[in-house]
């Protein structure tokens, strides 16, 4: 299970972890069990506390006896005063957000091997926030760059010049998310008196991509015990006196895949 194999992270950063579930207690207990789990799984019986944070999955009635109660699934973060500070949900039931993926939307460190690759220009060092997911895992491919001193590339968005882009090659079983860039920094080109919005300080790029949980998706991944993902990031440096040429940087990553543990004890 991807949050046990946090857990020592978490405590590294300072951070516990606890699960809700409107599962009932003997149900909760098998599954701790059998996964070696050693955080606190917490029963919310009659979806009490689900219902108290807003998060009652109201697409599914009540006559529904086996799911009514499930939250729509997601992730909050709590200060020591137990005060709700950031919040991750996804877009639907099947997915969820994985502990490196949420780290590494805050800027925090991750856990994970991560491959450098280097120009004198630019430093990028690129890895994915998880090595094994499943079905409806939601992870980030990662992107940290560095421009050299006196170096800046455009902001996307820019018109009149070559801004950085960075994209996911599609592919079956693979759902893309938008990547997320930081905000950007404006830089004033004295010779033309021209502001435009670059990167001239270390930056991350978080592209969230999901394994694709529909039962369509789950026939072309049946057989795969690993998926490749490629990508490309394009850019063009600058300095105060020149443009140097337009890069194209392929990057790759490789995941494997597990199937869902979908066993469930009686209550």
């Amino acid at each position: 299970m991807e949050l046990q194999g946090r857990v020592a992270e978490l405590k590294r950063q300072g951070l516990s972890l606890v699960a809700v579930s409107y599962d009932a207690v003997p149900i909760l207990a098998d599954f701790s069990k059998r996964r070696g789990i050693t955080f606190p799984l917490l029963s919310d019986p009659g979806s009490a506390t689900i219902k108290r944070y807003g998060i009652l999955n109201t697409t599914v009635p009540e006559t529904n006896q086996q799911s009514y109660g499930i939250p729509f699934p997601g992730t909050f973060l709590l200060n020591t005063q137990g005060v709700v500070t950031s919040r991750f949900f996804e877009q639907a039931y099947q997915e969820r957000s994985t502990v490196g993926s949420i780290m590494a939307r805050l800027g925090n460190n991750v856990d994970v091997q991560a491959t450098t690759l280097s120009s004198p220009q630019l430093e990028v060092t690129s890895f994915a926030t998880d090595s094994i997911v499943a079905p409806g895992t939601q992870f980030s491919l990662v992107l940290d760059v560095r421009p050299a001193r006196g170096v800046h590339v455009y902001a996307p968005g820019v018109t009149g010049y070559k801004p950085l882009a960075f994209s996911v090659q599609p592919q079956a079983g693979l759902l893309t998310r938008g990547a997320q860039y930081p905000p950007s920094e404006d830089y004033h080109f004295k010779p033309l008196n021209e502001h435009v919005q670059v990167y001239q300080r270390p930056f991350r790029i978080v592209q969230d991509v999901v394994i694709d949980a529909s039962p369509q998706a789950q026939t072309s991944l049946k057989d795969m015990t690993s998926m490749t993902i490629k990508g490309v990031l394009n850019y063009q440096a600058c300095d105060d006196r020149v443009c140097f040429t337009p890069q194209t940087v392929p990057l790759t990553w490789t995941v494997s895949l597990r199937q869902l543990d979908r066993e469930r004890a009686k209550p």
